[in-house]
Protein backbone atom coordinates (compact mmCIF):
# COMPACT_ATOMS: atom_id res chain seq x y z
CA UNK A 1 0.00 0.00 0.00
CA UNK A 2 3.30 1.94 0.37
CA UNK A 3 3.82 2.35 -3.22
CA UNK A 4 0.13 4.28 -4.18
CA UNK A 5 -0.24 6.79 -0.95
CA UNK A 6 -3.54 7.24 0.21
CA UNK A 7 -4.73 10.45 -1.38
CA UNK A 8 -3.56 9.11 -5.01
CA UNK A 9 -5.97 5.93 -4.36
CA UNK A 10 -8.78 7.61 -2.85
CA UNK A 11 -8.93 10.15 -6.04
CA UNK A 12 -8.51 7.38 -8.56
CA UNK A 13 -9.86 4.45 -6.73
CA UNK A 14 -7.21 2.11 -7.73
CA UNK A 15 -5.39 -0.06 -4.79
CA UNK A 16 -2.62 -2.29 -5.92
CA UNK A 17 -2.25 -5.35 -4.15
CA UNK A 18 0.51 -7.66 -5.68
CA UNK A 19 3.99 -6.76 -6.60
CA UNK A 20 5.60 -9.29 -8.61
CA UNK A 21 8.89 -8.68 -10.01
CA UNK A 22 9.24 -4.94 -11.83
CA UNK A 23 4.64 -5.03 -12.50
CA UNK A 24 1.92 -3.94 -10.24
CA UNK A 25 -1.16 -5.59 -10.08
CA UNK A 26 -4.07 -2.69 -9.27
CA UNK A 27 -7.35 -2.76 -8.57
CA UNK A 28 -9.69 -0.32 -10.25
CA UNK A 29 -13.31 0.50 -10.71
CA UNK A 30 -12.55 1.59 -14.17
CA UNK A 31 -9.82 -0.05 -15.46
CA UNK A 32 -9.72 1.50 -19.01
CA UNK A 33 -9.14 5.13 -17.24
CA UNK A 34 -5.88 4.98 -18.70
CA UNK A 35 -4.91 8.75 -17.46
CA UNK A 36 -4.99 7.14 -13.75
CA UNK A 37 -2.63 3.79 -14.94
CA UNK A 38 -0.20 6.51 -16.90
CA UNK A 39 -0.19 8.37 -13.37
CA UNK A 40 0.92 5.45 -10.89
CA UNK A 41 3.31 4.14 -13.68
CA UNK A 42 5.21 7.30 -13.11
CA UNK A 43 4.90 7.75 -9.44
CA UNK A 44 5.77 3.94 -8.47
CA UNK A 45 8.16 3.65 -11.84
CA UNK A 46 6.55 -0.15 -12.23
CA UNK A 47 5.01 -1.82 -14.95
CA UNK A 48 1.50 -1.69 -14.35
CA UNK A 49 -1.52 -4.37 -14.44
CA UNK A 50 -5.19 -3.65 -14.07
CA UNK A 51 -7.87 -5.48 -12.58
CA UNK A 52 -11.62 -5.22 -12.47
CA UNK A 53 -13.49 -4.46 -9.00
CA UNK A 54 -16.48 -3.23 -7.38
CA UNK A 55 -16.84 -0.68 -5.50
CA UNK A 56 -18.11 -2.41 -1.97
CA UNK A 57 -14.21 -3.66 -2.42
CA UNK A 58 -12.69 -0.67 -2.89
CA UNK A 59 -14.04 1.05 0.37
CA UNK A 60 -12.79 -1.84 2.37
CA UNK A 61 -9.50 -1.60 0.97
CA UNK A 62 -9.27 2.47 1.50
CA UNK A 63 -10.69 1.44 5.10
CA UNK A 64 -7.26 -0.55 5.58
CA UNK A 65 -5.30 2.60 4.66
CA UNK A 66 -6.91 4.16 7.69
CA UNK A 67 -6.46 1.10 9.60
CA UNK A 68 -2.79 1.59 9.09
CA UNK A 69 -3.16 4.89 10.58
CA UNK A 70 -4.27 3.28 13.42
CA UNK A 71 -0.78 1.70 14.44
CA UNK A 72 0.56 4.92 13.04
CA UNK A 73 -1.81 6.79 15.84
CA UNK A 74 0.31 6.11 19.13
CA UNK A 75 3.62 6.94 17.34
CA UNK A 76 2.08 10.32 15.63
CA UNK A 77 0.52 11.03 19.02
CA UNK A 78 3.94 10.32 20.95
CA UNK A 79 6.47 11.96 18.80
CA UNK A 80 4.18 15.31 18.32
CA UNK A 81 3.69 15.67 21.94
CA UNK A 82 7.01 16.01 22.74
CA UNK A 83 7.88 18.96 20.80
CA UNK A 84 4.92 20.49 22.20
CA UNK A 85 5.85 24.02 24.36
CA UNK A 86 5.58 23.76 27.48
CA UNK A 87 2.29 24.80 29.31
CA UNK A 88 4.64 27.48 31.07
CA UNK A 89 7.65 27.51 33.13
CA UNK A 90 5.64 27.37 36.44
CA UNK A 91 3.71 24.81 35.11
CA UNK A 92 0.38 27.17 35.59
CA UNK A 93 -2.42 27.33 32.54
CA UNK A 94 -2.43 29.75 29.58
CA UNK A 95 -5.67 31.95 30.16
CA UNK A 96 -4.72 34.86 27.38
CA UNK A 97 -6.89 33.93 24.81
CA UNK A 98 -4.06 35.14 22.50
CA UNK A 99 -1.80 31.94 23.76
CA UNK A 100 -4.39 29.87 23.85
CA UNK A 101 -4.81 30.85 19.57
CA UNK A 102 -1.38 30.14 19.10
CA UNK A 103 -1.25 26.29 20.99
CA UNK A 104 -4.68 25.25 18.90
CA UNK A 105 -2.24 26.42 15.92
CA UNK A 106 0.56 24.17 16.50
CA UNK A 107 1.29 21.62 13.99
CA UNK A 108 1.21 18.92 16.14
CA UNK A 109 -1.91 19.64 18.00
CA UNK A 110 -3.69 20.67 14.53
CA UNK A 111 -2.67 16.57 13.84
CA UNK A 112 -3.38 15.01 16.59
CA UNK A 113 -6.82 16.29 16.42
CA UNK A 114 -7.25 15.62 13.05
CA UNK A 115 -6.07 12.43 13.46
CA UNK A 116 -8.52 11.84 16.12
CA UNK A 117 -11.66 12.54 14.44
CA UNK A 118 -10.66 10.71 11.37
CA UNK A 119 -10.14 8.12 13.28
CA UNK A 120 -13.47 8.00 14.93
CA UNK A 121 -15.11 8.52 11.47
CA UNK A 122 -13.74 5.61 10.41
CA UNK A 123 -14.77 3.44 13.27
CA UNK A 124 -18.12 4.59 13.07
CA UNK A 125 -17.88 6.00 16.34
CA UNK A 126 -21.39 8.16 17.56
CA UNK A 127 -19.16 9.87 20.40
CA UNK A 128 -15.90 11.19 21.23
CA UNK A 129 -14.61 11.63 24.81
CA UNK A 130 -11.74 13.68 25.74
CA UNK A 131 -11.10 13.46 29.66
CA UNK A 132 -8.71 15.01 31.30
CA UNK A 133 -7.20 13.32 34.55
CA UNK A 134 -4.71 14.15 37.05
CA UNK A 135 -1.29 12.99 34.97
CA UNK A 136 -2.82 12.15 31.67
CA UNK A 137 -6.00 12.77 28.90
CA UNK A 138 -8.02 9.92 28.12
CA UNK A 139 -9.64 9.39 24.99
CA UNK A 140 -13.17 7.28 24.78
CA UNK A 141 -15.10 6.60 21.42
CA UNK A 142 -18.56 5.10 22.13
CA UNK A 143 -18.92 2.47 18.84
CA UNK A 144 -22.16 0.62 18.69
CA UNK A 145 -23.11 1.84 22.00
CA UNK A 146 -20.54 0.87 24.02
CA UNK A 147 -17.75 3.09 25.32
CA UNK A 148 -13.99 1.90 24.34
CA UNK A 149 -10.54 3.21 25.53
CA UNK A 150 -9.42 4.51 22.08
CA UNK A 151 -5.69 6.28 23.64
CA UNK A 152 -4.33 7.98 26.15
CA UNK A 153 -2.41 10.89 25.80
CA UNK A 154 -0.18 12.97 27.86
CA UNK A 155 -1.23 15.49 29.86
CA UNK A 156 0.59 18.58 28.04
CA UNK A 157 -1.69 18.30 25.10
CA UNK A 158 -5.00 18.61 26.84
CA UNK A 159 -5.30 22.21 26.61
CA UNK A 160 -4.21 22.56 23.32
CA UNK A 161 -6.47 19.69 22.49
CA UNK A 162 -9.79 21.95 23.78
CA UNK A 163 -8.21 24.93 22.63
CA UNK A 164 -8.42 23.39 19.03
CA UNK A 165 -12.04 21.71 19.29
CA UNK A 166 -13.03 25.48 20.47
CA UNK A 167 -11.57 27.43 17.37
CA UNK A 168 -13.35 24.32 15.30
CA UNK A 169 -16.84 25.10 16.97
CA UNK A 170 -16.57 28.86 17.54
CA UNK A 171 -16.28 28.91 21.12
CA UNK A 172 -14.73 31.55 23.50
CA UNK A 173 -11.30 30.26 24.35
CA UNK A 174 -10.76 32.08 27.34
CA UNK A 175 -13.81 30.69 28.91
CA UNK A 176 -12.64 27.48 31.55
CA UNK A 177 -15.50 27.82 34.29
CA UNK A 178 -18.86 27.77 32.21
CA UNK A 179 -19.83 24.53 29.62
CA UNK A 180 -20.05 26.10 26.02
CA UNK A 181 -21.83 24.29 23.35
CA UNK A 182 -21.20 24.49 19.82
CA UNK A 183 -20.63 22.62 16.24
CA UNK A 184 -18.74 22.22 13.25
CA UNK A 185 -18.79 19.58 10.24
CA UNK A 186 -16.07 18.34 8.32
CA UNK A 187 -16.31 16.97 4.35
CA UNK A 188 -14.58 14.60 2.32
CA UNK A 189 -15.02 12.39 -1.02
CA UNK A 190 -16.83 10.04 0.73
CA UNK A 191 -18.54 11.59 3.94
CA UNK A 192 -20.33 14.50 5.31
CA UNK A 193 -19.90 14.74 9.10
CA UNK A 194 -21.26 17.17 11.45
CA UNK A 195 -19.81 17.43 14.92
CA UNK A 196 -21.93 18.22 17.81
CA UNK A 197 -19.63 19.81 20.72
CA UNK A 198 -20.13 20.01 24.54
CA UNK A 199 -17.34 21.59 26.55
CA UNK A 200 -17.64 21.29 30.54
CA UNK A 201 -15.63 22.26 33.18
CA UNK A 202 -14.12 18.91 35.29
CA UNK A 203 -11.98 19.04 38.45
CA UNK A 204 -8.75 18.08 36.12
CA UNK A 205 -9.44 20.75 33.15
CA UNK A 206 -12.66 20.91 30.76
CA UNK A 207 -13.90 18.02 29.41
CA UNK A 208 -14.80 17.74 25.53
CA UNK A 209 -17.69 15.77 24.38
CA UNK A 210 -18.32 15.31 20.79
CA UNK A 211 -21.23 13.98 19.33
CA UNK A 212 -21.14 12.65 15.16
CA UNK A 213 -23.83 12.59 12.77
CA UNK A 214 -23.36 11.59 9.54
CA UNK A 215 -25.52 13.99 7.16
CA UNK A 216 -25.69 12.22 4.22
CA UNK A 217 -28.52 10.63 5.80
CA UNK A 218 -28.61 6.82 5.04
CA UNK A 219 -31.75 6.52 3.26
CA UNK A 220 -33.46 3.24 5.53
CA UNK A 221 -36.92 1.45 5.40
CA UNK A 222 -38.52 0.53 8.68
CA UNK A 223 -37.65 -3.13 8.16
CA UNK A 224 -33.94 -2.42 8.25
CA UNK A 225 -34.66 -0.88 10.95
CA UNK A 226 -36.27 -4.12 12.72
CA UNK A 227 -39.58 -3.61 12.59
CA UNK A 228 -41.21 -6.46 11.58
CA UNK A 229 -44.87 -8.53 11.45
CA UNK A 230 -47.75 -6.46 13.18
CA UNK A 231 -45.73 -3.65 14.59
CA UNK A 232 -44.90 -2.63 11.21
CA UNK A 233 -48.32 -2.89 9.97
CA UNK A 234 -49.43 -1.69 12.88
CA UNK A 235 -47.26 2.06 12.03
CA UNK A 236 -48.02 1.41 8.21
CA UNK A 237 -51.57 1.99 9.27
CA UNK A 238 -51.19 4.96 11.76
CA UNK A 239 -48.76 6.96 9.38
CA UNK A 240 -51.49 6.54 6.36
CA UNK A 241 -53.59 8.32 9.00
CA UNK A 242 -53.88 12.26 7.99
CA UNK A 243 -54.34 13.59 11.31
CA UNK A 244 -53.23 12.06 15.12
CA UNK A 245 -49.52 11.61 16.80
CA UNK A 246 -47.26 9.22 16.18
CA UNK A 247 -44.76 9.04 19.20
CA UNK A 248 -41.80 7.12 19.23
CA UNK A 249 -39.81 6.41 23.24
CA UNK A 250 -36.69 5.44 24.79
CA UNK A 251 -33.55 6.62 26.48
CA UNK A 252 -30.95 9.01 24.68
CA UNK A 253 -29.20 7.20 21.91
CA UNK A 254 -32.09 4.68 21.27
CA UNK A 255 -32.27 5.60 17.56
CA UNK A 256 -35.73 6.94 18.31
CA UNK A 257 -34.97 10.07 15.69
CA UNK A 258 -33.53 7.82 13.32
CA UNK A 259 -37.39 5.88 13.47
CA UNK A 260 -39.01 9.34 12.74
CA UNK A 261 -36.97 10.54 9.80
CA UNK A 262 -37.73 7.32 8.25
CA UNK A 263 -41.40 7.95 8.74
CA UNK A 264 -40.62 11.20 7.72
CA UNK A 265 -38.70 9.92 4.44
CA UNK A 266 -41.76 7.42 3.44
CA UNK A 267 -43.97 10.44 3.68
CA UNK A 268 -42.15 12.83 1.80
CA UNK A 269 -43.74 13.36 -1.44
CA UNK A 270 -44.58 16.42 -3.24
CA UNK A 271 -48.19 16.63 -2.59
CA UNK A 272 -47.57 17.28 1.14
CA UNK A 273 -46.01 19.83 3.12
CA UNK A 274 -43.73 18.52 5.98
CA UNK A 275 -42.11 20.76 8.63
CA UNK A 276 -39.92 20.31 11.84
CA UNK A 277 -38.67 21.59 15.11
CA UNK A 278 -35.58 19.93 16.33
CA UNK A 279 -32.55 20.40 18.53
CA UNK A 280 -30.21 19.52 17.03
CA UNK A 281 -31.34 18.92 13.26
CA UNK A 282 -29.42 15.66 12.80
CA UNK A 283 -30.11 14.62 9.45
CA UNK A 284 -30.37 16.83 6.48
CA UNK A 285 -34.12 15.66 4.22
CA UNK A 286 -34.58 17.89 1.16
CA UNK A 287 -38.50 19.31 0.79
CA UNK A 288 -38.46 19.29 4.46
CA UNK A 289 -38.63 22.66 6.41
CA UNK A 290 -36.27 21.91 9.32
CA UNK A 291 -35.84 24.27 12.10
CA UNK A 292 -33.17 24.26 15.11
CA UNK A 293 -34.29 25.17 18.62
CA UNK A 294 -32.49 28.16 20.24
CA UNK A 295 -33.73 28.13 23.97
CA UNK A 296 -31.06 31.15 24.35
CA UNK A 297 -32.67 33.33 22.07
CA UNK A 298 -36.28 32.35 23.16
CA UNK A 299 -36.91 29.91 20.09
CA UNK A 300 -38.15 26.68 21.83
CA UNK A 301 -40.00 23.67 20.56
CA UNK A 302 -43.12 25.50 22.18
CA UNK A 303 -42.51 28.59 20.06
CA UNK A 304 -41.33 26.62 17.39
CA UNK A 305 -44.50 24.81 16.82
CA UNK A 306 -46.99 27.58 17.49
CA UNK A 307 -45.09 29.49 14.25
CA UNK A 308 -44.74 26.58 11.97
CA UNK A 309 -48.69 25.93 12.54
CA UNK A 310 -48.79 29.17 10.50
CA UNK A 311 -46.55 27.36 7.80
CA UNK A 312 -49.75 25.55 6.34
CA UNK A 313 -48.23 22.16 7.56
CA UNK A 314 -49.55 18.82 6.84
CA UNK A 315 -46.96 16.86 8.67
CA UNK A 316 -45.14 18.05 11.59
CA UNK A 317 -42.47 16.50 13.48
CA UNK A 318 -41.24 17.72 16.91
CA UNK A 319 -38.01 16.67 18.03
CA UNK A 320 -39.02 16.49 21.97
CA UNK A 321 -42.77 16.67 24.09
CA UNK A 322 -40.38 17.88 27.00
CA UNK A 323 -42.63 20.24 28.63
CA UNK A 324 -46.48 20.67 29.52
CA UNK A 325 -46.89 23.58 27.24
CA UNK A 326 -45.33 21.66 24.00
CA UNK A 327 -47.50 18.61 25.22
CA UNK A 328 -50.67 20.70 25.16
CA UNK A 329 -49.63 22.35 21.54
CA UNK A 330 -48.20 19.03 19.88
CA UNK A 331 -51.92 17.53 21.10
CA UNK A 332 -53.83 20.01 19.91
CA UNK A 333 -52.14 20.06 16.34
CA UNK A 334 -53.10 16.33 16.12
CA UNK A 335 -56.80 17.27 16.99
CA UNK A 336 -56.62 20.45 14.24
CA UNK A 337 -56.15 18.03 11.46
CA UNK A 338 -52.14 17.47 11.70
CA UNK A 339 -50.19 14.34 11.84
CA UNK A 340 -47.63 14.71 14.47
CA UNK A 341 -44.47 12.75 15.37
CA UNK A 342 -42.28 13.32 18.40
CA UNK A 343 -40.36 11.51 20.93
CA UNK A 344 -40.65 11.45 24.60
CA UNK A 345 -38.49 9.92 27.10
CA UNK A 346 -40.05 6.82 28.91
CA UNK A 347 -39.10 3.25 29.40
CA UNK A 348 -41.90 1.43 27.46
CA UNK A 349 -44.65 2.28 24.92
CA UNK A 350 -47.24 1.76 27.55
CA UNK A 351 -45.09 4.85 29.86
CA UNK A 352 -46.40 7.21 27.15
CA UNK A 353 -49.51 7.61 28.21
CA UNK A 354 -48.87 8.27 32.08
CA UNK A 355 -46.04 10.67 30.85
CA UNK A 356 -48.57 12.67 28.97
CA UNK A 357 -51.17 12.76 31.69
CA UNK A 358 -48.53 14.47 33.90
CA UNK A 359 -48.07 16.76 31.57
CA UNK A 360 -51.25 17.87 32.12
CA UNK A 361 -52.09 16.63 28.42
CA UNK A 362 -56.41 15.92 28.65
CA UNK A 363 -56.87 12.29 28.86
CA UNK A 364 -59.81 12.39 26.68
CA UNK A 365 -57.37 14.14 24.15
CA UNK A 366 -54.85 11.92 24.34
CA UNK A 367 -57.20 9.05 23.81
CA UNK A 368 -58.46 10.76 20.63
CA UNK A 369 -55.37 11.99 18.84
CA UNK A 370 -52.24 9.50 19.76
CA UNK A 371 -52.51 7.00 16.86
CA UNK A 372 -49.65 4.65 17.98
CA UNK A 373 -46.67 4.51 19.96
CA UNK A 374 -43.32 2.75 19.18
CA UNK A 375 -41.03 1.93 22.16
CA UNK A 376 -37.36 1.06 21.79
CA UNK A 377 -33.72 -0.24 22.13
CA UNK A 378 -30.72 -0.87 20.06
CA UNK A 379 -29.24 -3.96 20.48
CA UNK A 380 -25.94 -4.83 18.67
CA UNK A 381 -25.97 -7.24 15.59
CA UNK A 382 -23.77 -10.76 15.65
CA UNK A 383 -21.12 -10.75 13.67
CA UNK A 384 -21.46 -14.31 12.44
CA UNK A 385 -23.53 -17.06 13.55
CA UNK A 386 -21.48 -19.46 15.61
CA UNK A 387 -21.41 -21.57 18.90
CA UNK A 388 -25.12 -21.88 19.00
CA UNK A 389 -27.19 -23.71 22.37
CA UNK A 390 -30.45 -23.71 23.37
CA UNK A 391 -32.64 -22.70 26.47
CA UNK A 392 -33.56 -25.07 29.11
CA UNK A 393 -37.24 -25.60 30.21
CA UNK A 394 -35.94 -23.99 34.52
CA UNK A 395 -33.85 -20.89 31.71
CA UNK A 396 -37.36 -19.87 30.06
CA UNK A 397 -39.71 -20.12 33.09
CA UNK A 398 -37.10 -17.94 34.59
CA UNK A 399 -38.23 -15.33 32.16
CA UNK A 400 -41.14 -15.14 34.36
CA UNK A 401 -43.98 -12.43 32.76
CA UNK A 402 -41.39 -11.00 31.09
CA UNK A 403 -42.19 -13.34 28.11
CA UNK A 404 -45.86 -15.58 26.68
CA UNK A 405 -43.89 -18.67 25.58
CA UNK A 406 -46.28 -20.22 23.48
CA UNK A 407 -47.27 -17.02 21.75
CA UNK A 408 -43.33 -16.55 21.13
CA UNK A 409 -43.60 -20.11 19.52
CA UNK A 410 -46.09 -19.40 17.26
CA UNK A 411 -44.47 -16.33 15.93
CA UNK A 412 -41.02 -17.93 14.94
CA UNK A 413 -42.96 -20.84 13.38
CA UNK A 414 -45.64 -18.82 11.24
CA UNK A 415 -41.85 -16.67 10.56
CA UNK A 416 -40.59 -19.86 9.45
CA UNK A 417 -37.60 -19.32 12.00
CA UNK A 418 -38.50 -22.75 13.74
CA UNK A 419 -39.95 -26.09 11.31
CA UNK A 420 -43.75 -26.57 12.66
CA UNK A 421 -43.36 -28.99 15.10
CA UNK A 422 -40.30 -27.37 16.45
CA UNK A 423 -40.45 -26.70 20.44
CA UNK A 424 -38.19 -24.42 22.88
CA UNK A 425 -35.83 -27.23 22.83
CA UNK A 426 -34.95 -26.61 19.21
CA UNK A 427 -34.44 -23.10 19.05
CA UNK A 428 -31.18 -22.19 18.36
CA UNK A 429 -29.38 -19.08 19.87
CA UNK A 430 -25.72 -17.84 19.04
CA UNK A 431 -23.10 -16.44 21.28
CA UNK A 432 -20.69 -13.46 19.89
CA UNK A 433 -16.86 -15.10 19.02
CA UNK A 434 -14.77 -12.32 18.63
CA UNK A 435 -12.48 -11.85 15.36
CA UNK A 436 -10.15 -9.46 13.73
CA UNK A 437 -13.02 -7.61 12.49
CA UNK A 438 -15.14 -7.36 15.52
CA UNK A 439 -13.29 -7.46 18.29
CA UNK A 440 -16.20 -8.28 20.39
CA UNK A 441 -18.12 -9.95 18.04
CA UNK A 442 -20.72 -7.92 17.27
CA UNK A 443 -20.73 -5.10 14.19
CA UNK A 444 -23.38 -2.40 13.48
CA UNK A 445 -27.18 -1.99 15.59
CA UNK A 446 -30.69 -3.04 14.81
CA UNK A 447 -33.48 -1.83 16.75
CA UNK A 448 -35.68 -4.20 18.96
CA UNK A 449 -39.26 -2.95 19.42
CA UNK A 450 -43.25 -2.36 20.77
CA UNK A 451 -45.61 -1.33 19.24
CA UNK A 452 -48.80 -0.05 20.88
CA UNK A 453 -51.81 0.80 19.11
CA UNK A 454 -54.88 2.91 20.43
CA UNK A 455 -57.77 0.54 20.34
CA UNK A 456 -60.96 1.12 21.89
CA UNK A 457 -60.30 -0.70 24.98
CA UNK A 458 -57.26 1.32 25.96
CA UNK A 459 -58.47 4.59 24.98
CA UNK A 460 -61.14 3.70 27.37
CA UNK A 461 -58.45 3.18 29.66
CA UNK A 462 -56.73 6.51 29.45
CA UNK A 463 -59.64 8.14 29.75
CA UNK A 464 -59.81 6.91 33.31
CA UNK A 465 -56.36 7.29 33.88
CA UNK A 466 -54.81 4.07 34.04
CA UNK A 467 -51.92 3.12 34.79
CA UNK A 468 -48.99 2.14 32.45
CA UNK A 469 -48.67 -1.45 33.80
CA UNK A 470 -52.28 -2.02 33.35
CA UNK A 471 -52.05 -0.37 29.74
CA UNK A 472 -49.27 -3.15 28.98
CA UNK A 473 -51.55 -5.85 30.29
CA UNK A 474 -54.59 -4.62 27.97
CA UNK A 475 -52.13 -4.16 24.79
CA UNK A 476 -50.34 -7.25 25.53
CA UNK A 477 -53.89 -9.61 25.45
CA UNK A 478 -54.52 -8.14 21.99
CA UNK A 479 -51.62 -9.11 20.71
CA UNK A 480 -48.14 -6.65 20.87
CA UNK A 481 -44.86 -8.23 21.02
CA UNK A 482 -43.26 -6.77 23.73
CA UNK A 483 -39.75 -4.94 23.30
CA UNK A 484 -38.30 -8.04 25.45
CA UNK A 485 -40.14 -10.56 22.98
CA UNK A 486 -39.10 -9.23 19.96
CA UNK A 487 -35.58 -8.99 21.17
CA UNK A 488 -35.95 -12.89 21.42
CA UNK A 489 -36.98 -13.39 17.67
CA UNK A 490 -34.33 -11.70 16.85
CA UNK A 491 -31.71 -13.49 19.09
CA UNK A 492 -33.54 -16.92 17.34
CA UNK A 493 -32.85 -15.37 13.69
CA UNK A 494 -29.28 -14.94 14.46
CA UNK A 495 -29.64 -11.47 14.13
CA UNK A 496 -28.18 -10.36 17.95
CA UNK A 497 -27.64 -12.64 21.43
CA UNK A 498 -29.47 -13.47 24.12
CA UNK A 499 -27.03 -11.50 26.60
CA UNK A 500 -27.57 -8.27 24.26
CA UNK A 501 -31.43 -8.22 24.70
CA UNK A 502 -30.91 -8.38 28.25
CA UNK A 503 -28.14 -6.00 28.56
CA UNK A 504 -30.66 -3.59 26.88
CA UNK A 505 -34.16 -4.42 28.35
CA UNK A 506 -33.47 -5.81 32.27
CA UNK A 507 -34.27 -2.13 33.88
Amino acid sequence: MEVIPEPIARNHNIVPYKLEGGSLEVAMLDPEDLEAIDFIKKKAGLKIKPRLTSRASITNVLHQYQKSLEAEFGEIIKKEADTLRPVTETGETQTTEEDLKKISEDLPIVRIVDTLLRHAMVQHASDIHIEPEEKEVLVRYRIDGILHDAMVLPKQVAQGIIARIKVLSNLKLDEHRLPQDGRFRIEDNEQKVSFRVSVIPVYDGEKAVLRLLPENSRGFTLEQLGFRGDGLERIEKAIRKPVGMVLATGPTGSGKTTTLYTIIEILNTAAVNISTVEDPIEYRIPRVNQSQVRPDIGFTFANGLRSILRQDPDILMVGEIRDNETASLAVNSALTGHLVLSTLHTNSAAGAIPRLLEMKAEPFLIASTVNVVIAQRLVRRICKQDSPHTLTADEIRAFGNEIDPDKLLEILRKEKIIKPKDSWKDVRFYRPVPSDDCPDGYKDRIGIHEVLEMSETIKEMTVRQATSDEVEKQARKEGMTTMFEDGIIKAAQGITTLEEVMRVTTE
